[in-house]
């Protein structure tokens, strides 16, 4: 716990301003990867669908509707900075199963730019959960009024 806890305060000290606008980024694609997978729903549940994880229709249209929820209140709140670490940390098995899905996928032309993509979105996701919010987040903006109101 001592070791995460230094780790924690390491990324604070160290995060330049430039880095939220990739925090940002981050955010904001993530928002428009759960907006197209709602708009393709069907294709998201075919490519489910093609794992023969022996699972059914409904269990597969409930794993994609939690994959649209999930990237969409992670990539907000990574937007906005607030609770980086949770939205990150929640992000990442959705982003290791999409990797370990389209390691199987038979398409392999998109497959391979999906999977080059997902893994880069991967290594940014666990770069914020190491460096946390930045200067410009909710986060900060929220601890700085409460060092206000102390003194």
């Amino acid at each position: 716990m001592n070791y995460l806890h230094g780790l924690e305060l390491w990324g604070e000290r160290h995060h330049s301003r430039w880095l939220d606008i990739i925090r940002v980024g981050l955010g904001i694609f993530l928002c428009y990867k759960g907006i197209s997978f709602l708009f393709n729903m069907s294709t998201l549940i075919g490519l489910l669908g093609s794992t023969n994880m022996g699972s059914g229709s409904f269990a597969l249209v409930l794993i994609g509707q939690f994959i649209v929820v999930m990237h969409l209140l992670g990539g907000f709140f990574i937007m906005i900075g607030l609770h980086t670490r949770l939205a990150c940390l929640s992000q990442m098995p959705i982003l290791i199963g999409a990797i370990i899905l389209l390691q199987f996928s038979s398409t392999e032309n998109i497959a391979s730019q999906e999977l080059v993509l997902s893994v880069v979105i991967l290594a940014l996701l666990i770069f914020f959960l190491i460096m946390g919010n930045g200067p410009c987040s909710y986060d900060s903006m929220f601890h700085e009024e409460e060092k206000r109101k102390a003194h």
